[in-house]
Protein backbone atom coordinates (compact mmCIF):
# COMPACT_ATOMS: atom_id res chain seq x y z
CA UNK A 1 0.00 0.00 0.00
CA UNK A 2 1.26 3.64 -0.66
CA UNK A 3 1.51 6.38 1.80
CA UNK A 4 -2.05 8.12 0.71
CA UNK A 5 -5.01 6.11 -0.50
CA UNK A 6 -7.75 8.44 -1.86
CA UNK A 7 -11.51 7.35 0.21
CA UNK A 8 -12.78 6.17 -3.21
CA UNK A 9 -9.77 3.45 -3.86
CA UNK A 10 -10.42 1.80 -0.32
CA UNK A 11 -10.60 -1.54 -0.07
CA UNK A 12 -11.60 -3.58 3.03
CA UNK A 13 -8.18 -5.06 3.37
CA UNK A 14 -6.66 -1.52 4.04
CA UNK A 15 -8.92 -1.32 7.21
CA UNK A 16 -5.92 -2.60 9.49
CA UNK A 17 -3.88 1.30 8.55
CA UNK A 18 -6.29 3.32 7.84
CA UNK A 19 -8.42 2.71 11.10
CA UNK A 20 -12.04 3.31 11.82
CA UNK A 21 -12.94 6.47 10.89
CA UNK A 22 -11.30 5.92 7.09
CA UNK A 23 -11.94 2.60 6.95
CA UNK A 24 -15.67 4.13 7.40
CA UNK A 25 -15.84 6.58 4.81
CA UNK A 26 -14.19 4.72 2.18
CA UNK A 27 -16.90 2.34 3.24
CA UNK A 28 -20.18 5.30 2.82
CA UNK A 29 -18.64 6.01 -0.81
CA UNK A 30 -18.35 2.49 -2.27
CA UNK A 31 -22.32 2.35 -0.72
CA UNK A 32 -22.93 5.39 -3.13
CA UNK A 33 -23.47 7.78 -0.02
CA UNK A 34 -22.43 11.81 -0.52
CA UNK A 35 -19.03 12.00 1.16
CA UNK A 36 -16.69 14.92 0.54
CA UNK A 37 -13.40 13.89 -1.63
CA UNK A 38 -10.79 13.02 0.37
CA UNK A 39 -7.82 11.23 0.99
CA UNK A 40 -6.15 8.98 4.22
CA UNK A 41 -2.20 9.06 5.42
CA UNK A 42 -1.56 5.81 6.27
CA UNK A 43 -1.17 4.40 9.84
CA UNK A 44 2.76 2.91 8.52
CA UNK A 45 3.71 6.58 7.37
CA UNK A 46 3.30 7.22 11.55
CA UNK A 47 4.94 3.94 12.28
CA UNK A 48 8.00 4.49 9.62
CA UNK A 49 8.21 7.99 11.36
CA UNK A 50 8.25 7.23 14.80
CA UNK A 51 10.97 4.44 13.84
CA UNK A 52 13.08 7.08 11.62
CA UNK A 53 13.08 9.27 14.34
CA UNK A 54 14.15 7.21 17.17
CA UNK A 55 11.01 7.45 19.04
CA UNK A 56 9.48 4.12 19.11
CA UNK A 57 11.48 2.60 21.99
CA UNK A 58 10.95 6.10 23.86
CA UNK A 59 7.11 5.65 23.62
CA UNK A 60 7.00 2.26 24.87
CA UNK A 61 8.73 3.02 27.71
CA UNK A 62 6.25 5.67 28.26
CA UNK A 63 3.48 3.53 28.27
CA UNK A 64 4.74 0.57 30.07
CA UNK A 65 5.66 2.99 33.17
CA UNK A 66 2.33 4.82 33.03
CA UNK A 67 -0.05 3.99 36.21
CA UNK A 68 -3.83 5.10 34.63
CA UNK A 69 -4.62 5.12 38.12
CA UNK A 70 -2.86 8.22 39.02
CA UNK A 71 -3.89 11.61 36.99
CA UNK A 72 -0.28 12.81 37.54
CA UNK A 73 1.13 9.84 35.82
CA UNK A 74 -1.27 10.17 33.30
CA UNK A 75 -0.78 13.72 32.17
CA UNK A 76 3.36 13.49 32.89
CA UNK A 77 2.99 11.04 30.08
CA UNK A 78 0.82 12.28 27.56
CA UNK A 79 2.99 15.95 27.37
CA UNK A 80 6.03 14.01 27.10
CA UNK A 81 4.38 11.79 24.46
CA UNK A 82 2.76 14.64 22.38
CA UNK A 83 5.84 16.72 23.17
CA UNK A 84 8.31 13.91 21.42
CA UNK A 85 5.97 13.48 18.52
CA UNK A 86 5.30 17.28 17.81
CA UNK A 87 9.24 17.32 17.74
CA UNK A 88 9.40 15.20 14.69
CA UNK A 89 10.45 16.50 11.07
CA UNK A 90 8.16 14.64 8.62
CA UNK A 91 9.72 12.48 6.21
CA UNK A 92 10.64 14.57 3.22
CA UNK A 93 8.93 11.75 0.82
CA UNK A 94 6.01 11.99 2.90
CA UNK A 95 5.67 15.91 3.50
CA UNK A 96 5.97 15.68 -0.78
CA UNK A 97 3.23 13.06 -0.87
CA UNK A 98 0.78 15.27 1.42
CA UNK A 99 1.59 18.89 -0.45
CA UNK A 100 1.15 16.79 -3.47
CA UNK A 101 -2.49 15.21 -2.72
CA UNK A 102 -3.58 18.38 -1.07
CA UNK A 103 -3.07 19.92 -4.45
CA UNK A 104 -5.12 17.39 -6.29
CA UNK A 105 -7.94 17.71 -3.97
CA UNK A 106 -7.79 21.48 -4.75
CA UNK A 107 -8.07 20.84 -8.52
CA UNK A 108 -11.04 18.58 -8.05
CA UNK A 109 -13.14 20.85 -6.05
CA UNK A 110 -12.10 23.81 -8.06
CA UNK A 111 -10.24 25.57 -4.96
CA UNK A 112 -6.62 25.67 -5.02
CA UNK A 113 -6.75 26.48 -0.98
CA UNK A 114 -9.95 24.38 -0.32
CA UNK A 115 -10.60 24.09 2.88
CA UNK A 116 -10.43 20.68 5.20
CA UNK A 117 -11.11 18.87 7.91
CA UNK A 118 -7.66 16.91 9.16
CA UNK A 119 -9.21 13.93 11.20
CA UNK A 120 -7.48 11.58 13.71
CA UNK A 121 -8.21 7.77 12.74
CA UNK A 122 -6.39 5.35 15.06
CA UNK A 123 -6.36 1.60 13.90
CA UNK A 124 -7.85 0.66 17.70
CA UNK A 125 -11.18 2.57 16.89
CA UNK A 126 -14.54 1.25 16.48
CA UNK A 127 -13.12 -2.10 17.77
CA UNK A 128 -15.78 -4.61 18.49
CA UNK A 129 -15.14 -3.62 22.56
CA UNK A 130 -13.89 0.07 22.43
CA UNK A 131 -14.90 3.10 20.50
CA UNK A 132 -12.37 5.56 21.04
CA UNK A 133 -15.32 8.38 20.40
CA UNK A 134 -13.45 11.83 20.90
CA UNK A 135 -10.20 10.55 22.13
CA UNK A 136 -8.62 11.83 19.84
CA UNK A 137 -8.15 15.16 17.69
CA UNK A 138 -9.71 16.49 14.66
CA UNK A 139 -8.66 20.34 13.39
CA UNK A 140 -11.36 21.86 10.84
CA UNK A 141 -11.11 24.52 8.21
CA UNK A 142 -7.45 23.86 7.46
CA UNK A 143 -5.75 25.75 4.36
CA UNK A 144 -2.31 24.96 2.41
CA UNK A 145 -0.36 22.01 1.70
CA UNK A 146 2.51 22.86 4.61
CA UNK A 147 -0.50 23.00 7.19
CA UNK A 148 -1.86 20.25 6.27
CA UNK A 149 1.25 18.52 7.15
CA UNK A 150 1.25 20.14 10.19
CA UNK A 151 -1.80 19.74 11.67
CA UNK A 152 -1.31 15.42 10.06
CA UNK A 153 1.77 15.75 13.57
CA UNK A 154 -0.63 16.80 15.87
CA UNK A 155 -3.23 14.25 15.38
CA UNK A 156 -0.36 11.47 15.64
CA UNK A 157 0.36 13.55 18.92
CA UNK A 158 -3.24 13.11 20.01
CA UNK A 159 -2.86 9.03 19.78
CA UNK A 160 -1.26 10.56 23.86
CA UNK A 161 -3.70 12.44 24.61
CA UNK A 162 -4.34 12.24 28.59
CA UNK A 163 -8.06 10.42 27.89
CA UNK A 164 -6.74 8.32 24.81
CA UNK A 165 -3.75 6.58 27.19
CA UNK A 166 -5.65 5.94 30.28
CA UNK A 167 -9.15 4.68 27.38
CA UNK A 168 -5.99 2.77 25.53
CA UNK A 169 -5.11 0.83 28.67
CA UNK A 170 -7.88 0.35 30.77
CA UNK A 171 -9.47 -1.38 27.57
CA UNK A 172 -6.20 -3.31 27.14
CA UNK A 173 -4.58 -1.50 23.97
CA UNK A 174 -0.59 -1.41 24.26
CA UNK A 175 0.77 1.50 22.47
CA UNK A 176 2.00 -1.30 19.90
CA UNK A 177 -1.31 -2.19 19.03
CA UNK A 178 -1.85 1.37 18.13
CA UNK A 179 -1.20 3.79 15.57
CA UNK A 180 -2.41 7.08 13.92
CA UNK A 181 -4.12 7.63 10.00
CA UNK A 182 -5.31 10.30 9.24
CA UNK A 183 -8.12 11.73 6.78
CA UNK A 184 -7.60 15.01 4.75
CA UNK A 185 -11.19 15.70 3.92
CA UNK A 186 -12.77 18.46 2.08
CA UNK A 187 -15.23 20.76 4.44
CA UNK A 188 -18.87 21.35 3.85
CA UNK A 189 -20.82 23.38 5.35
CA UNK A 190 -23.51 21.37 7.06
CA UNK A 191 -26.80 21.90 8.63
CA UNK A 192 -26.29 19.53 11.85
CA UNK A 193 -23.54 17.76 13.24
CA UNK A 194 -24.38 14.34 15.14
CA UNK A 195 -24.61 11.44 16.57
CA UNK A 196 -26.32 8.11 15.55
CA UNK A 197 -26.93 5.99 18.09
CA UNK A 198 -28.45 2.33 17.55
CA UNK A 199 -29.36 2.18 21.40
CA UNK A 200 -28.83 4.62 24.48
CA UNK A 201 -25.62 3.50 25.37
CA UNK A 202 -26.47 4.16 29.01
CA UNK A 203 -29.78 1.82 29.52
CA UNK A 204 -29.61 -0.08 25.67
CA UNK A 205 -33.13 1.53 25.22
CA UNK A 206 -33.53 0.85 21.08
CA UNK A 207 -36.00 4.03 20.90
CA UNK A 208 -33.28 6.45 21.61
CA UNK A 209 -33.18 9.18 18.77
CA UNK A 210 -29.99 11.04 17.29
CA UNK A 211 -27.78 13.48 19.27
CA UNK A 212 -27.51 16.61 16.83
CA UNK A 213 -26.21 20.19 17.25
CA UNK A 214 -26.61 23.03 14.50
CA UNK A 215 -23.24 23.44 11.78
CA UNK A 216 -19.99 21.42 11.72
CA UNK A 217 -19.00 20.15 15.10
CA UNK A 218 -15.43 19.04 15.22
CA UNK A 219 -16.35 16.35 18.12
CA UNK A 220 -20.33 16.03 18.25
CA UNK A 221 -19.71 12.37 20.14
CA UNK A 222 -17.59 13.33 23.15
CA UNK A 223 -20.25 12.33 25.41
CA UNK A 224 -20.36 9.44 23.95
CA UNK A 225 -18.48 5.99 25.01
CA UNK A 226 -20.07 3.35 23.08
CA UNK A 227 -18.79 1.37 19.89
CA UNK A 228 -22.49 1.54 18.79
CA UNK A 229 -22.33 4.72 17.31
CA UNK A 230 -21.72 6.48 13.87
CA UNK A 231 -20.89 10.36 13.52
CA UNK A 232 -22.23 11.97 10.91
CA UNK A 233 -22.73 15.07 8.86
CA UNK A 234 -25.52 15.95 6.50
CA UNK A 235 -25.70 19.12 4.13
Amino acid sequence: MGQIVWFESYQPTDAAVLGGKNSSLGTLLAAGLPVPPGFAVSADCYRKALADGGLTGELDALMAAVDVRDPASVAATGQRARALIGSLEPPAGLAGAIRDAYHQLGQRCGDHDVPVAVRSSATCEDSPDASFAGEHDTYLWIRGGDEVVRHILRCWASLFTDRGIAYRVERGYGRASAAMSVGVQQMVRPRAAGVAFTLNPTNGDRRRSPSTRPGASARPWSAARSPLTTSWWTR
